[in-house]
C-alpha cells in the first residue's frame, strides 16, 4: 500500500509540474520578462514551496519531541540544496544524454547562472560558518541570519534589474504551447494564468506531501535516524518539482529556464531557510551535516568553474551525480 501511494503521488507531481511550467511560460511571456527571471525567481520559489513547508512545519508544529523536530528541520533545510546541486543537476543532464551525447553542450544564459551560483556559494558559506559560532554569541548568529536574508533581497533586485537587457538580447520567455486551461475554452489572460499557476502549485504541494508521508513510512521500515531521513529521503520527494520542471524544459531546449529553476531554488533555500535554522535550531556541526554542506559547496563551485571556463557539457554534470553517491557512501560507511 505504501509503494502504491508513492507511485500515485509521483503521477500527481508529474501532472502538477506540467500544469505549473505551462502556466509559468505564459506568465513570463505576458509580462515580457527574461527566462532568467522566470526560472530563477518565479519557478524556483513556486516549486520550492513543498520543501519550504517541511522544516517550517517540523519546527513550529511538529511532533511532541523537540529534538526530533529540530533534526527534521535541519536535515530538510540542508538536504534540499544538497539534492539540487548534485542529483537534480545530474538527472537534468541524463535526460538529454541520448539526444545531445556525452560531449553535448548545455547552453544556459551565462550571466544569470553566474549570479545564481555566486550568491548561493556566498550565502551557504555563511550557513557553514554559523555552525561553529557558540550559542552564547546569539547576537552573532542573529547577525549572520540577517545578512543571509539581505543577500536574498539583493539577489532578487539584481535579477529583476537584469531582465530588460536580457529580453533585448533575445532571452525573453516564450510559451512553447497553448495554456492547458485555454484548451477547455477559457481565455488566455492574466486571471486564467494565475488560476492555472495556483492549480499547479496546489497539486505540487499535495503530491509532495503525500509522497513525503509514503517515503517516511518506507524509511521507518528500513530504520534510519530522523536527521538522515531528512537529509536524504525527504528531499527526494520535495525536490521532485524542480527535477521534473527542469527536465521538461531542457528536453524542449529551454536550457536557461531549466538551470534557473534549479539554481534559483538553491539561492532561495540557501539563504532564507538556513537563516531560520540558525535562529530556531541548535545548528551544530554534526558529521553528516558538515559532510552535506561540504559536498553541496563543492558541487556549486564545480558548476561555477564550468561557467567561468566557458562551456558546460553533458558529462560535466554527471560529476555532480557522482558527488551525491560519494556523500551516500561517506555517511553510511
Amino acid at each position: 500500500m505504501v509503494f502504491f501511494q508513492l507511485f500515485l503521488m509521483l503521477i500527481v507531481i508529474l501532472i502538477a509540474a506540467e500544469v505549473f511550467t505551462n502556466a509559468l511560460e505564459h506568465l513570463g511571456e505576458k509580462l515580457g520578462i527574461s527566462e532568467g527571471v522566470t526560472g530563477s525567481l518565479f519557478a524556483a520559489v513556486g516549486t520550492a514551496l513543498p520543501e519550504t513547508m517541511v522544516p517550517l512545519l517540523a519546527l513550529m508544529a511538529g511532533t511532541t519531541n523537540a529534538a526530533t523536530n529540530e533534526e527534521i528541520g535541519v536535515g530538510s533545510i540542508l538536504g534540499a540544496p544538497l539534492m539540487l546541486a548534485t542529483l537534480s543537476i545530474s538527472l537534468m543532464a541524463i535526460s538529454v544524454w541520448k539526444r545531445r551525447g556525452t560531449q553535448g553542450h548545455l547552453r544556459p544564459e551565462h550571466t544569470g547562472l553566474t549570479r545564481d551560483l555566486n550568491f548561493f556559494i556566498m550565502a551557504f558559506s555563511f550557513a557553514a560558518v554559523a555552525m561553529y559560532v557558540p550559542h552564547t554569541l546569539s547576537i552573532v548568529r542573529y547577525g549572520i541570519s540577517a545578512c543571509m536574508v539581505l543577500i536574498y533581497f539583493v539577489y532578487v533586485m539584481m535579477t529583476l534589474n537584469a531582465s530588460k537587457a536580457l529580453v533585448a538580447d533575445g532571452h525573453a520567455t516564450e510559451a512553447g504551447s497553448d495554456m492547458f486551461l485555454c484548451k477547455v475554452g477559457l481565455p488566455n489572460n492574466m486571471i486564467v494564468i494565475v488560476l492555472q499557476l495556483i492549480l499547479g502549485v496546489a497539486l505540487l504541494i499535495a503530491g509532495a506531501k503525500g509522497f513525503i508521508n509514503g517515503v517516511e513510512a518506507a524509511a521507518h521500515i528500513i530504520g534510519i535516524s530522523a536527521l538522515l531521513l531528512s537529509l536524504l529521503i525527504i528531499p527526494i520527494a520535495t525536490e521532485l518539482p524542480e527535477k521534473v520542471n527542469s527536465i521538461l524544459w531542457i528536453r524542449k531546449g529551454k536550457d536557461t529556464l531549466a538551470f534557473g529553476n534549479i539554481t534559483g531554488a538553491m539561492v532561495f533555500q540557501g539563504t532564507l531557510l538556513p537563516a531560520i535554522g540558525i535562529m530556531l535550531t541548535p545548528w551544530a556541526p554534526r558529521q553528516e551535516v558538515v559532510l552535506g554542506i561540504a559536498m553541496t559547496l563543492i558541487a556549486a563551485i564545480w558548476l561555477r568553474y564550468l561557467v567561468a571556463k566557458g562551456g558546460i557539457r553533458v558529462w560535466h554534470l554527471l560529476v555532480n551525480g557522482a558527488m551525491y553517491i560519494t556523500y551516500l557512501v561517506l555517511v553510511f560507511s
